[in-house]
């Protein structure tokens, strides 16, 4: 015990100077001089890590710490450096271990090579091995020549550096570098790679910084060897606790013989979105405490064509096909009774050369006031919608639109309270303010400035009912809303030109764009609702049917569509989804859609076939198959299915198949896609059918996994 004291003391006063403390624990010593020798059972402590190994030597000149044999260094962040034999040279504060092996307890990343040596958080590691998979048999692993660590960063960088996946090399890296922990820092985030017959080689390299926790960015170069090269970029904020936004942007030049080939209507593609959302506005921003919520929505976007989106991924399962874009922003404050608000919507229709002349909503204000009672009871009650449109374009007229609406509803229940009945007066008025310009009157389009009222009835009568069984609750609903069209009042652009946009010939016709009106016809539409549930609450069976009929036109045409739909979900496994429209004027289906869907077993399938018939729309009858299905073999092995197929055109939509194969420490993916995919061209949109081969080696936990997510592409057409 006295030896054991002496030593520990011994220790302590020779490490003052260097500013350090050590602390060494042992059963046996021998002290000669300035050496110290330690066996069995030596514990070292030494700032943030504790050592354990079968014996020590401590020089009290030099500062030279050894240990020999079966070497344990625990960090306490989680860190664990095991080894044969080390150096601590406690002056220089410099470490070395022969071999070097480290662990991280938290994903499991290990490290294991011939020598490592480090001063103060830096460690120099020398030609070994890293994996996140079993030691013994490690499904992949990284060879270096040569690596460094900071142990403050968690920053691991590793030089020339070949992949193995089950001892098969795979890939060689003269430079890769990653962090062992989930902080936020700045750096490279994973790559993709792919190849194509038309674009050639690809690569994006993403950059990550993120200086501080209010902000970061994220750059994303890529080059495509036959077409082009870009960037994009993604730019995130949080400016308060209620409040965030983000700024993207991206640019991508054609080279001169894709463009010329592809006959693009355009050789660069550029574009922004900023979004931004503020869930309580007004106290944040003018520090006060409102009562009610308030918010802001922004949501602008900006590009001068589809292929801007398509870029910016090099994936095909993730393209884009709308031509019209939509940028909105939305403020509001909301209370138990009011609410107000103001809505901008500018449209950008990419199939035009420019947007002058299309249609925007800049801005409305719009105000409403919830149910509330008319007079102190439950019967007579009114609600108030007030909103204000300015609807505006360069070229071309222009129209501010006021629309207000006040339903009074009586309502009560008789036969103690078996059926519910219900009155509604609703009186609605428009009026309309032209800005009519110069080119717009040489069409003849001399709008007039006028309003529109309509007062209408609607009275509705409904039940239901709920009956009990042993393991079964059934429930029905029975409804009648018989609707009385009332009086009308109508002057200006709205007497000139009414009758002519109510013929669905001309809805499309320039003097029926500001046109919103609809015609109110006496008409009583039925509904007949039935669910079933089980004991569990669980849903069983939904089943409705409704129908229309209208008493202003002949006999003959006064019936509308019948629809019914129904969902039964026949056990745990399967459920089925239909729903049909048929139209007794056509005599005959209008609309038929049919899903079937299974998930068990391990496995998880949709089927949808959707039939439009011809009528709708004087086109083509429309008739379209979708299927989807994965199957779980075990933990290890998912199967993925899909098909798209217009049985109209009898042209194959798209398909996929392919497997993920995953464990603990990895996960490997191949994918077969076909697809169509939209761009743009001189003579207008067009699209080109690509087939895609897609890879996915995820090595974990180094790498994050996010579905449809592929790290290699390969284009297999032209």
């Amino acid at each position: 015990m006295f030896r054991f004291l002496t030593l520990v003391l011994l220790l302590f006063f020779s490490t003052l100077l260097a500013s350090d403390k050590v602390e060494i624990f042992a059963s046996t010593l021998n002290i000669d001089g300035d050496i110290i020798k330690a066996e069995d059972g030596v514990v070292v402590s030494y700032k943030d890590y504790l050592l354990s190994s079968k014996s020590a030597v401590y020089n009290k000149k030099n500062g030279d710490l050894e240990l020999f044999g079966n070497i344990k260094a625990t960090y306490f962040d989680g860190y664990r450096v095991l080894g044969n034999y080390a150096r601590l040279n406690i002056i220089k504060k410099e470490k070395l271990f022969k071999p070097f092996y480290i662990l991280d307890k938290k994903t499991d990343v290990w490290i294991s090579a011939k020598e490592g040596c480090s001063k103060d958080k830096y460690i120099d590691i020398k030609s070994g091995i890293v994996s996140g998979c079993n030691q013994n048999n490690p499904l992949w692993k990284m060879e270096f020549s040569s690596s460094d660590y900071n142990s403050q960063t968690k920053w691991l960088n590793l030089y020339n550096t070949t992949l193995y996946i089950y001892d098969i090399a795979v890939l060689y890296m003269p430079y890769i570098g990653y962090s062992l922990d989930t902080t936020r820092r700045s750096g490279l985030l994973l790559p993709s790679v792919g190849v194509s017959g038309a674009e050639g080689f690809f690569y994006q390299q993403p950059v990550y910084i993120a200086p501080y926790n209010s902000w970061d960015l994220e750059l994303k170069p890529q080059i495509r060897t036959l077409r082009g090269s870009g960037i994009y970029s993604n730019f995130r904020f949080v400016d308060s606790y209620s409040s965030k936004g983000s700024l993207k942007f991206g640019y991508f030049k054609e080279k001169d013989s894709y463009y010329k080939e592809n006959n693009l209507a355009n050789n660069e593609h550029y574009g922004y979105n900023f979004s931004y959302i503020n869930s309580n506005l007004l106290n944040s921003w003018f520090n006060q405490n409102f009562d009610g919520q308030s918010g802001l929505f922004v949501n602008i976007n900006n590009m001068n064509d589809v292929d801007y989106i398509n870029l910016r991924k090099n994936n095909s399962l993730n393209t884009d096909t709308s031509i019209q874009i939509l940028s909105n922003i939305n403020l509001f404050y909301n209370t138990n009774f009011n609410y107000i608000a103001t809505y901008f919507k500018y449209y950008q229709d990419l199939s035009k050369s420019n947007n002058k002349d299309t249609l925007q909503q800049l801005p409305t204000l719009h105000y409403h006031h919830y149910l509330d009672d008319l007079v102190k009871n439950n019967y007579l009650s009114y609600s108030f919608d007030l909103k204000s449109t300015n609807i505006y374009r360069e070229v071309g007229s222009k129209v501010i639109q006021t629309d207000m609406n006040l339903p009074i509803k009586l309502q009560t229940s008789i036969f103690d309270e078996l059926v519910n009945i219900s009155y509604t007066s609703n009186l609605y008025t428009q009026y309309s303010k032209f800005d009519t310009q110069s080119d717009a009157t040489s069409l003849g389009l001399n709008f007039e400035n006028g309003y529109f009222i309509r007062n209408f009835h609607t009275f509705n009568i409904s039940t239901e009912l709920v009956k009990p069984y042993e393991n079964y609750i059934h429930t029905i609903s029975l409804s009648a809303n018989y609707t009385n069209g009332g009086a009308e009042l109508k002057k200006g652009y709205y007497d000139d030109y009414g009758d002519f946009c109510l013929d669905p010939a001309n809805a499309s016709k320039k003097e029926c764009e500001f046109y919103n009106i609809s015609n109110i016809d006496e008409s009583l539409t039925l509904e007949f609702v039935q669910n079933i549930y089980d004991s569990t609450a669980k849903h069983l069976f939904y089943h409705r049917l409704a129908q229309k009929i209208d008493y202003n036109t002949d006999s003959n045409n006064r019936y509308g569509e019948l629809e019914n739909e129904f969902e039964f979900n026949i056990n745990r496994w399967f459920s089925i989804y239909s729903d049909t429209l048929f139209n007794f004027d056509e005599h005959d289906f209008s609309k038929i859609l049919n899903q079937i869907n299974f998930k068990g077993f391990g496995f998880d399938a949709n089927v949808a076939h959707l039939y439009k018939n011809s009528f709708i729309a004087d086109e083509d009858y429309a008739s379209y198959l979708t299927s989807k299905a994965s199957y779980t073999y075990n933990t290890h092995y998912t199967y993925e299915f899909r098909y798209d197929y217009d049985i109209q055109t009898g042209t194959k939509k798209g398909r996929e198949i392919g497997f993920l194969y995953k464990k603990r420490c990895l996960n490997f993916g191949l994918k077969y896609v076909e697809s169509n995919i939209p761009i743009l061209t001189q003579s207008g949109e067009s699209s080109v059918y690509d087939k895609y081969l897609y890879v996915t080696i995820i090595l974990k936990p180094l790498m994050p996994y996010k579905k449809n997510s592929s790290n290699i592409a390969i284009k297999l057409t032209k």
